[in-house]
């Protein structure tokens, strides 16, 4: 287990997202990204909740942000190493923006994700 403050792993969010590419952070709509120490259930590093981009439609007007929670103690309890949190966190953050983009968990699994 490795201790990250909560400003420090804000602060690896923050550098997860400055590498998605632009195209993409471009039509990202609609969506927050907040860091949650823990999950609602065990076993949870990241969840995506909301519409994905694939699903809305003309209906789509004045709905609330979808939300993205990465859950800090989770990644810290199954990381050694702070090097190990940074990487963890840039897998998570992706995993969860993908699910925003439409793409469901074994999709991610079958790209290696």
């Amino acid at each position: 287990m490795v201790e990250v403050s909560r400003e420090k792993f804000e602060e690896l969010v923050a550098e997860a997202l400055d590498t998605i590419p632009p195209e993409l952070a471009q039509v990202m709509e609609n969506v927050v990204m907040v860091v949650v120490d823990d999950p609602p259930e065990p076993g949870l590093l990241g969840l995506y909740t909301g519409i994905p981009l694939t699903e809305r439609g003309d209906w789509y007007v004045g709905v609330l942000p979808d939300r993205i929670e990465i859950y800090r103690n989770p990644i810290c309890e199954i990381c050694d190493t702070e090097d190990e949190v940074v990487e963890e966190v840039q897998i998570t953050v992706i995993h969860e923006i993908a699910h925003h983009f439409g793409i469901d968990d074994d999709r991610l699994h079958e790209l290696g994700w």
